[in-house]
């Protein structure tokens, strides 16, 4: 290879730095989404309320990302991804330190949604930072970088929660966030892409739009996360809040297409490489938040671990992960993502097998080995399919194509954790019959912090190893469209640029998609 064809493909120092801000600035808002999960126990108790209650510290941060981040994309082009970026981790910041301060219930709630709305800009506008600095021959790298607070915030979050809870007071899982959140701020001033300035494509905001969407999507997820809770598709809550959902958003679709830059730009979908990476994009997470919801679940009740240590045991898958993003990101950036990506889900459906066949004495060494070879598959699907949903967007697109792709995968995460929550609840009261009844029905068993006794146990890792099947489905399901993947690198930008090697051939595939659109301007 040419040494300035070379030259393209490596990481700058301003990119690895605005790589480092760009994470430590995720993994907060992503480690926030699981680590209050394990206190939830504790927090009740102090405030005196009832789980009903205290569900809305974890519920009112995950409604409050789904409705900030359809405005990201508006936001970065109307003021800048710095400025948008800098004022999200502001707010992060500002609701922990109130959070930990919090008197009541009431307050807690209100300022986790402070903290989420923050938070919920984090990651779309950290991506689109990244996709600006990088350029398309990087993007690879650049999203395998971003991937692993992805993959290492729901395992860290339950250890961190844990230790705290168990060692400390349960204000400290929110006040650990300042000294990380001040030093990434004072990072973010100094080291994020001076061009910012010169990146903006101000639009009108869309009103009717944001009063559609962002409603619809809260009430979507609130409608999902709903079914986790009462462990049904037909309770009032869950289908009158679905309702709502559905025709809230699909009236933003027809409100999108009649008009000129909407809230979320759905002419982006006609860019087959777009849709193609998007569909992969919801089924894989599916495939990563459902599983995330069932593997620690599994440790905890069927094996009586504590939350802390559940998330130990689960180390290993994003130790495999995070060790092999980086690679996979090269190879994406060079060959194109379908070189890997179909074989990473056919590793990870394999590496899924033995858990549907666990019981409450399967080795944990196995366990263990096979979560880690799970990891592998994972690092090999998750940030290479979305590199590609950037590899033919403009400049101007970045923005948007990262708030839809982040809306997409959030909404998948959450159909597929209702989905495993019903299959789950139902395996456990076919299984265990009477005793579920005596227990308080299965939601008893599973909201139980007692070990559960030994024939009880057994059953209860049988509905598991149920679950664990539609795991493997899900995954399987998202091979076929990993198929229609492009087989080619993005091309390099034009001779002359700083980093750039001429102009890049396409791989010679028999693909018929013209060359990216983005210009030399994305390089650094």
């Amino acid at each position: 290879m040419p040494r300035s064809q070379a030259n393209a493909f490596t990481l700058t120092p301003d990119v690895r730095r605005t790589s480092t801000v760009v994470v430590l600035g995720s993994i907060m808002s992503i480690l926030d989404t699981t680590i209050v999960a394990v206190a939830l126990a504790t927090l009740g108790r102090d405030f005196h309320v009832s789980v009903t209650t205290i569900q809305w510290v974890a519920t009112g941060y995950l409604l409050a990302l789904a409705v900030v981040i359809p405005i990201t994309g508006w936001a970065v082009d109307r003021f800048g991804a710095k400025l948008v970026w800098m004022t999200s981790l502001s707010l992060f910041i500002v609701g922990s330190c109130l959070c930990g301060v919090a008197w009541s219930a009431n307050s807690l709630i209100a300022f986790r949604v402070l903290q989420g709305i923050g938070g919920g800009m984090l990651l779309p506008v950290g991506q689109s930072i990244l996709a600006r600095a990088a350029g398309p021959q990087r993007m690879g790298r650049v999203m395998s970088i971003i991937g692993v607070p992805m993959v290492l915030g729901p395992i860290l979050g339950p250890v961190i929660g844990g230790l705290i809870v168990s060692n400390f007071s349960w204000r400290w899982i929110f006040y650990i966030n300042l000294p990380i959140g001040i030093v990434t701020l004072l990072l973010s001033q100094r080291w994020l892409p001076k061009w910012d300035t010169d990146e903006r494509f101000p639009t009108a905001f869309d009103t009717l739009g944001f009063c559609l969407l962002s409603p619809g999507l809260a009430a979507l997820v609130f409608s999902l996360a709903e079914v986790g809770t009462t462990g049904s598709f037909t309770s009032t809550s869950v289908i009158v809040s679905f309702v709502i959902g559905i025709v809230l958003m699909t009236g933003f679709i027809l409100h999108a297409l009649r008009i000129k830059n909407p809230l979320l730009e759905l002419h982006l979908f006609k860019d087959r490489n777009f849709s193609v990476a998007n569909i992969c994009i919801f089924v894989l997470g599916a495939t990563l938040f459902g599983s995330m919801f069932l593997l620690p679940l599994y440790y905890q009740i069927a094996r009586g671990q504590e939350a802390w240590v559940a998330g130990l045991l689960m180390a290993p898958q994003g130790i495999g992960a995070a060790s092999i993003m980086r690679w996979a990101g090269n190879i994406t950036d060079r060959f194109g993502p379908r070189r890997i990506v179909p074989f990473g889900v056919l590793l990870m459906a394999v590496a899924t097998i033995p858990f549907a066949f666990v019981t409450t004495s399967t080795s944990e060494v196995l366990l263990a080995v096979t979560l880690f070879v799970r990891g592998l598959g994972l690092g090999l699907t998750m940030m290479p399919v979305t590199a590609a949903a950037y590899f033919d967007l403009s400049h101007a697109e970045i923005p948007k194509a990262s708030t839809t792709m982040n809306i997409v995968r959030q909404v998948g995460g959450s159909v597929a954790t209702a989905l495993f929550a019903v299959v789950l609840e139902r395996q456990i009261v076919a299984n265990l019959g009477p005793a579920a009844a005596k227990a308080g029905g299965s939601a008893g068993v599973i909201s139980s912090t007692v070990k559960l006794p030994p024939q009880v146990a057994d059953s209860v890792a049988a509905a598991f190893a149920h679950t664990f099947w539609w795991a493997i489905g899900t995954i399987l399901l998202a091979f076929i469209p990993t198929l229609f993947l492009t087989n080619r690198a993005p091309v390099l930008a034009a001779a002359g640029a700083e980093g750039g090697g001429g102009a890049g051939d396409e791989a010679a595939d028999g693909d018929a998609e013209t060359g990216p659109r983005v210009a030399g301007a994305m390089l650094d």
